[in-house]
């Protein structure tokens, strides 16, 4: 389960489409939401789409649920296997008690307790390791080896890609001729897949990635013009310190996307508008696409703009501390 894996095969948009069709049975088609008072603090035209409001509270389930759902028969028998500090883990735990399967989730050190709960909750046998993605690819591969459970890479398996770009079909569907998406990048799995659905829905839209300053890894990547993994994340957007997968940087990469860095205190205010205005419980890694716009009103002022809020799974008991932290 290496992220940096790039003899992948690469996602299309008809993998995109595949998806949607496999996945309708058991996702949400979630709402698209709109904000006089946002549009007029960023002087664009915002639409939302609120995948805090997907099943496990995140964009997750859907790729989760696209590779569950495309095991055959045998492969499903063995169950899956994958690594998660939160949102993924529960996506995937979900889709496997929704096909009768077994799933491995291996958990590192310091993860979200609320997050951690959730992936206990859809029936998922927890196994802990180490913060470092050494440490949890190792224990993936143990677990695997253990198990013969199928590998679910949390952003770098195609199923998943695929699965998360059903997210900007819908926008893009629902809400024609934007001019520009802006997604949070991690790993890049969400990423990745609207950028599948953006170019062949709308080939004039532009993407950007907004990041956190804290682990930036993909900002660097960008400007390297290759993959730079130094440093340690360190932000409260947990969802967003994954580092971005080899498959994942070269989509991207081809549909000339743009990464806009956001400090930790610029996401708290924007979580703030989006609690206080919208009155949507997000968390810290889904209101980073508002900071982005309201950190750049020159890059958005006057346009259209789709924006996919990613997960609503906050740790209420740490709130206090986290809204300290803005």
């Amino acid at each position: 389960m290496n992220a940096s894996d790039s003899r992948a095969p690469l996602p299309a948009f008809a993998d995109v489409q595949t998806a949607a069709a496999r996945i309708a049975p058991y996702a949400h088609v979630t709402p698209v939401l709109h904000s006089r008072a946002l549009d007029a603090m960023t002087g664009a035209s915002l639409y939302f789409k609120a995948e805090h409001l997907q099943r496990v509270g995140a964009f997750k389930f859907r790729g989760a649920c696209n590779a569950v759902w495309s095991l055959t028969a045998a492969q499903a028998a063995c169950g899956v296997v994958t690594h998660s500090s939160g949102n993924h883990g529960a996506a995937l735990a979900l889709a496997a008690q929704l096909r009768g399967i077994a799933c491995h989730v291996v958990v590192p050190d310091g993860a979200v307790a609320a997050k951690v709960a959730a992936i206990a909750h859809y029936g998922a046998q927890l196994h802990r390791c180490a913060a470092t993605l050494a440490a949890r690819e190792a224990m993936c591969a143990q677990v695997q080896a253990t198990t013969g459970g199928n590998s679910v890479h949390p952003y770098t398996d195609p199923r998943v890609i695929a699965g998360q770009g059903t997210a900007a079909l819908e926008l893009l569907t629902a809400q024609p001729g934007l001019d520009a998406l802006v997604v949070p990048l991690g790993g890049g799995g969400l990423a990745a897949g609207t950028a599948l659905a953006m170019r062949a829905l709308a080939p004039h839209c532009r993407l950007y990635l907004a990041e956190p300053a804290g682990a930036a890894d993909g900002a660097r990547s960008f400007a390297a013009g290759a993959l730079d993994h130094e440093g340690i994340p360190d932000t409260i957007c947990d969802g967003l310190r994954g580092t971005l997968g080899a498959i994942n940087f070269e989509i991207l990469r081809a549909c000339d996307a743009q990464v806009l860095t956001v400090d930790d205190v610029q996401a708290v205010a924007a979580l703030r508008l989006l609690w206080s205005r919208t009155k949507q419980l997000v968390e810290p890694s889904s209101a980073t696409v508002l900071a982005a716009v309201l950190a750049h009103p020159a890059v958005f002022a006057g346009r259209k703009v789709g924006v996919i809020l990613s997960g609503g799974n906050v740790d209420l008991d740490a709130l206090p501390g986290l809204l300290a932290a803005g």
